[in-house]
């Protein structure tokens, strides 16, 4: 969600900080703010909103100064107001925050009875006030952080910016990630390598708890006991170019049609074709010993885990449990001895899923992940990495690292198939074949993209819309609706399609329109039935099939069909992506929304 950057530099910071800030602006955020020290003095500039609103501040206010912080701010605690935004400061410092502080309400409290006055509703003014009280008593920066540190509980990460040390920032972290970055005589935190690309390669990623001092000459990083720490030092990868859309509308639009690319490359690490054989990449791993395995996610990357439990137990006959990540601690899970905890992110940062993580590998879980970032705190903890090769998704509604999600599951349940015997060499060299067309399935599908924005105004009319499917087209029911009512702010719902007639199939009137997912085979059938009992209740049906099921299902009820390349029904689910990625995409056009950063929406959730 929020971005943090900061810089202990030479000459004026502020136009690379701002520089920053949009590079983190895919993360989703509804104000912005930057901090410098002028003269001994801390000068703040904020505004609510986009980022141009705060270049309009700039302009009118430039804001000098060498050494400085900025923050892109997705509202928890208070409105997104320009008060509410961060940096936040008092006499003696200004800091910026990710994350919650969850015991702030009585630290308020506390520092309220000694006098002390907040000009925001945040939970992250206390802070500020935290530390000014301990460098008012006599402290120094180390002392006033370090004792700050062990009053707060949550999640977060921190960087801190003190008037009477202008050449130093402090950072910290727990539960949500900052990097350290090295370059020649300065030094940087960011919250995430890509903010830093411009300015760095070299990073070091702070641990659990880590908290550090950064100065023009290096840093030095303490645990969360106080022991000074070294962190290997990486080169982050991180491109330093800026992202743009091309020839696209929107980042969405352009990741959308990105998708065959970058599920081909995905696939080229977990496939060997010459061989016909799935294979993990860099690693020789046996799953044959696994008793069951627990999917736990949250959002798009849960409906890519319930379409990998039909694959893990279709092909592998293991057992699997599906979990919301935020739920998962909380139901007090069984987990078997000897079992895998599979979890699923685009970010690898995630807080529920992190959480999540970590109580399965407390209860002994062989920890496996999916993610599109190598180097998040999921990858960094995991026994078994599985990357996605999806690149930077700067939209926030998920399009390319779902897919490429789904390509590492199909992947990861022919392997533990075939480790645990229940695979021939023919079925497996069968599954490699299927999934070597899907790129060029995905591409039949993107050209009809626009038919699909002809019929986009049939769905923009509607307050609410039903999806339904069979089988793995449940899940994508469920992720068509979710992508509709992110970016077009539509009330959608996915439905299992014989679940309809069981209280469902009462909201069907005419103004409804349902989006019918129904690839020709052996669920086929049904799910037509199904989709008859909604158009003999005045259902305005859109049917999703390939042309053997258009044909069989013909009817002149239907008001729009969306021809899809006849596939295998393994690779069915990545090639049905694209048709409901596409609709979602073109009603939210159609109704002037922010596609790329939908309201109340953050890419990357570091909050429980």
């Amino acid at each position: 969600m929020c971005g943090i950057i900061g810089i202990v530099g030479h000459g004026e910071v502020a136009g690379r900080l701002f520089d920053g800030l949009k590079r983190l602006e895919y993360r989703g955020y509804d104000s912005a703010g930057l901090c410098t020290i002028v003269d001994g003095r801390l000068e703040r500039r904020r505004a609510e909103g986009k980022l141009d609103n705060l270049a309009k501040v700039l302009a009118e206010d430039p804001l000098p100064g060498e050494v400085g912080i900025a923050h892109t701010r997705w509202a928890t605690h208070g409105a997104p107001t320009r008060d509410n935004a961060h940096p936040h400061a008092t006499a003696e410092v200004a800091l910026v925050h990710n994350g919650i502080i969850e015991n702030f309400r009585p630290l308020r409290e506390e520092l309220l009875a000694e006098g002390r006055t907040f000009e925001s509703e945040t939970d992250t003014e206390v802070v500020a006030h935290l530390v000014s009280r301990e460098i008012e008593g006599g402290a120094s920066p180390r002392e006033a952080v370090s004792r700050t540190l062990k009053r707060i509980h949550g999640a977060f990460s921190l960087a801190i910016l003190m008037k009477r040390w202008p050449d130093m920032l402090i950072g910290a972290r727990l539960g949500s990630p900052l990097v350290v970055g090295y370059g020649e005589d300065e030094t940087y935190l960011g919250s995430d390598a890509l903010a830093l690309a411009p300015l760095t390669q070299k990073i070091a990623y702070l641990e659990e708890g880590d908290w550090v001092v950064i100065t023009r000459d290096g840093s030095q990083i303490y645990d969360r006991d106080d022991n000074p720490v070294e962190r290997a030092v990486t080169h982050s990868g991180a491109s330093a170019a800026r992202i743009e859309k091309g020839n696209h509308r929107h980042f969405m639009q352009k990741e959308i049609f990105e998708q065959p690319t970058v599920v081909a490359q995905t696939l080229g690490s977990y496939l060997r074709p010459l061989e016909q054989k799935v294979a993990l990449p860099d690693m020789d791993v046996d799953f044959a010993d696994v008793p069951r395995i627990t999917i736990v996610a949250c959002g798009t990357s849960f409906y890519a885990g319930m379409v990998a439990k039909y694959w893990l137990e279709q092909f592998a006959r293991v057992p699997v449990e599906l979990d919301i990540a935020s739920e998962f601690r909380y139901r007090q899970p069984v987990l078997e001895k000897g079992g895998m905890a599979l979890f699923i992110s685009q970010s690898g940062e995630t807080a529920d899923t992190l959480a999540a993580l970590r109580h399965a590998r407390a209860e002994g879980q062989r920890i496996a992940v999916v993610v599109n970032v190598p180097t998040s705190s999921m990858a960094r903890e995991a026994d078994i990495l599985l990357p996605t090769h999806a690149g930077p998704e700067i939209g926030v509604a998920s399009t390319k690292a779902f897919t490429c999600q789904l390509a590492v599951l199909a992947a990861l349940a022919a392997k533990v198939a075939r480790d645990k015997g229940r695979l021939t060499q023919e079925e497996e060299q069968e599954i490699v074949l299927h999934l070597t067309e899907a790129p060029a399935a995905m591409n039949a599908a993107l050209r009809h993209d626009e038919e699909i924005e002809a019929m986009a105004p049939i769905v923009a009319r509607a307050r609410d819309v039903l999806y339904l499917g069979r089988g793995p087209e449940y899940p994508m029911a469920m992720e068509g609706a979710l992508k509709l009512k992110e970016i077009s702010y539509i009330h959608a719902e996915g439905y299992a399609a014989g679940e309809m007639k069981h209280g469902p199939i009462a909201l069907i009137d005419d103004n409804v329109p349902v989006i019918v997912l129904a690839p020709s085979g052996p669920l086929f059938e049904k799910t037509v039935s199904n989709m008859q009992e909604v158009q003999a209740r005045g259902g305005r049906v859109i049917l999703i099939s390939d042309a053997e099921g258009l044909a069989l299902a013909a009817d002149d009820r239907i008001v729009a069909t969306i021809e899809m390349p006849k596939v295998h029904p393994l690779i069915a689910p990545l090639v049905y992506a694209i048709p409901v990625q596409l609709l979602a995409y073109h009603v939210a056009v159609a109704k002037g929304t922010d596609v790329d950063q939908p309201r109340n929406l953050a890419k990357s959730v570091t909050v429980e």
